[in-house]
């Protein structure tokens, strides 16, 4: 019998590891997207807004994506022309984006965030970190930053999308909501926040988007 979601990730949790649940949970999932709790199969509306509005368009560009999951943001990005790497650190995420886009463009890679490879530093036009931070304790937010950071090239931008929060707000999780003070620690990374998107809606998440720039 699967387990919950919330049962693997305690269990991971209580012996000090942090990464190991994400595979757990995919094997876990057997190919029921339901069981996956970040899954929409739709991409990110926070992201799909921003390109429609901005007119983004990615002929020519490279972009990364950050713990893309089951690979609906990557197609997203890759409709817009860019080309598009998308890593998971979970295996069978990667596997079931394959099985789900077998004609994509995107370059599925299964990846620790932690040990990316280095020819990927300073590589991206754009990379995307949708809402890998927020599933990370707090413990691992500064190098996880840094490693997102190292992604953006020369000219590159990088795109945050997360959960967020009053700096006072106590930090509950999992997810883990992020304040604007923790996101300012790209800043100490070279990059500079070009835009800051507070979204909020009556009843539901509130919800940051954040653009950096080099």
């Amino acid at each position: 019998m699967s387990r919950s979601h919330r049962e693997i990730i305690e269990e991971y949790f209580r012996r000090g590891d942090y990464i190991g649940w994400y595979e757990a949970l995919y094997q876990n999932a057997g190919g029921d997207a339901s069981a996956v709790p970040w899954a929409r199969l739709s991409p990110d509306r926070d992201l799909v807004d921003w390109l429609e509005t901005d007119e983004v368009d990615g002929a020519g560009r490279s972009a990364v994506v950050v713990g893309c999951g089951l690979g609906d943001d990557a197609e997203a990005l890759a409709e817009r022309g860019f080309a598009v790497t998308a890593f998971d650190i979970s295996a069978e995420a990667i596997r079931w984006c394959r099985r789900r886009f077998p004609e994509s463009r995107v370059e599925y890679v299964a990846a620790d965030l932690f040990d990316l490879p280095p020819a990927w530093r300073g590589r991206f036009d754009l990379v995307l970190e949708s809402r890998t931070l927020q599933s990370l304790p707090w413990q691992m937010n500064a190098p996880a930053v840094a490693h997102i950071a190292a992604l953006v090239g020369g000219t590159g931008a990088l795109l945050v999308l997360c959960l967020g929060r009053d700096p006072h707000e106590e930090r509950r999780g999992i997810p883990w909501a992020q304040s604007r003070v923790e996101l300012e620690q790209f800043q100490a990374h070279e990059l500079h926040e070009r835009r800051f998107d507070d979204l909020r809606e009556p009843g539901g998440h509130r919800r940051f988007r954040v653009i950096y720039t080099r």
